[in-house]
């Protein structure tokens, strides 16, 4: 066994880089067995020196995370910090030092992840980051090394812990959307500038690294279609639990049946009942994997906290200083078959559409033409009425996106339907 540690510069000391300090330090004498040389914690870059951080040896914070990146001495370098900037720099000036590199930086990697993997492999160092994704839950690497000799065809996932939790309250028990977002952040599972959760963002930007290493193609996170689940409503539940399903915040990745396109796609969908999502709670990740060999799979845990993600940038670290020891690198960027990525108006779904309508006769048939000359025809529909208004809710087959779209709005303009309460996508027949 190596006796001369390799040496680890941790960027932020948070949530998670505190947890990853701890478990560095605590279970030192297995992280040593398992990599097969010491490992130490050389430095610790971050904003605020003045602040207690229980258990890290004050010496080692430093405000300059440049100079300790060019110290000449670390092996790998663990960032989570967060962000764009000064992120995507130091990641680079780590590779120009000779340091590999572990991240959990989801909106760096799915912005800038093709110009970091290029960085990493003209430096002959690794990057990793399963820390990104899923937080504890195992994903990254068995998508790009388990099931690399396999083909994945979709992958649908729940892959922010935030918006399973308020959906899942409203589900349960009748809540409003901002009564479940105030008790997601009474009990910590919402920032309190929800944003990025509840408007898609966190989870498109993981869908673009998973739709990458999927399909073994470059997809930006401008290239996932986003929408939020702000304008879900209890009476959208209703409908769901009518229909047999409830409602997720989904994460959709799917090759072309011809295989020459790849969508990429995050939105509130509803799914049944029956689906393995759909028993998915509390603020729980899961994420299903359909591959031609190995058929459906699926992986489930804690996808976010400072303990779970700790967990995964750890696994992460062990794997880098296994190659650092054997003076090679692992798995890097597999963009080979350069797949365009279709537009959402391409994507073939159906629909759960709510429309307030006049009640009086001819209403029915009305809509059912307009559908009719958009192409979309209709697998069910469900009408109620009282003193002269009624609501009636339609259930598509499915058809591409766009052709939904365009039904939708030519109902707006039939001076017979008042308005269009509400329109879900429907997934996981």
């Amino acid at each position: 066994m190596r006796t001369r540690p390799l040496k680890v510069a941790l960027l932020g000391c948070g949530v998670v880089g505190s947890e990853v300090a701890r478990i560095m330090t605590t279970h030192a004498d297995d992280l040593t067995a398992r990599i097969g040389a010491p490992v130490e914690l050389a430095g610790v870059a971050v904003r605020r020196p003045a602040k207690v951080r229980e258990g890290i040896d004050p010496a080692l914070i430093t405000t300059d995370a440049t100079a300790l990146l060019k110290r000449g001495d670390i092996d790998v370098v663990v960032e989570v910090i967060g962000g764009i900037e000064p992120a995507r720099t130091l990641i680079t000036t780590a590779f120009e030092n000779g340091a590999s590199v572990v991240s959990a930086n989801k909106a760096l990697l799915a912005q800038d992840g093709a110009a970091l993997h290029a960085a990493a492999e003209q430096h002959g160092l690794d990057l990793y980051y399963e820390a990104a994704v899923a937080g504890a839950i195992p994903l990254v690497r068995p998508m790009r090394e388990s099931l690399a000799g396999d083909k994945i065809n979709r992958v649908m996932g729940i892959v922010n812990g935030t918006t399973n939790f308020i959906l899942d309250k409203m589900d349960s028990t009748g809540a409003g959307y901002q009564e479940a977002l105030d008790e997601a952040t009474a009990l910590g599972y919402a920032e309190a500038d929800p944003t990025a959760d509840v408007e898609g963002y966190d989870a498109a930007a993981k869908a673009a690294i998973l739709a990458g290493i999927a399909f073994h193609t470059r997809v930006r996170l401008d290239d996932v279609y986003r929408e939020g689940m702000t304008e879900v409503s209890a009476a959208d539940f209703a409908s769901a639990k009518r229909m047999g399903c409830t409602i997720k915040l989904l994460a959709i990745l799917e090759r072309a049946a011809d295989g020459e396109s790849v969508t990429a796609r995050v939105h509130p969908a509803m799914i049944p009942l029956t689906h393995p999502l759909a028993s998915v709670r509390e603020a729980y990740n899961a994420v299903f994997v359909e591959a031609e060999a190995a058929g459906r799979l699926m992986f489930y845990g804690p996808g976010a906290g400072g303990s779970p993600t700790a967990s995964a940038v750890l696994g992460d670290l062990v794997a880098v200083c296994r190659n650092k020891l054997a003076e090679a690198t692992g798995p890097g960027e597999s963009a080979y078959t350069q797949l365009p990525v279709s537009p959402m108006g391409d994507v073939v779904t159906r629909y759960h559409i709510s429309l307030d309508v006049a009640d009086k006769p001819g209403v029915l048939a009305q809509v059912a033409t307009t559908f009719a000359e958009h192409g979309v025809s209709i697998d069910t529909v469900r009408q109620q009425g009282k003193d002269g208004e009624a609501s009636l809710v339609v259930v598509t087959h499915r058809a591409p996106d766009a052709a939904l779209s365009g039904t939708v709005e030519a109902l707006r303009m039939l001076d017979t339907v008042r308005g269009v309460a509400s329109i879900m996508r429907v997934e996981g027949e």
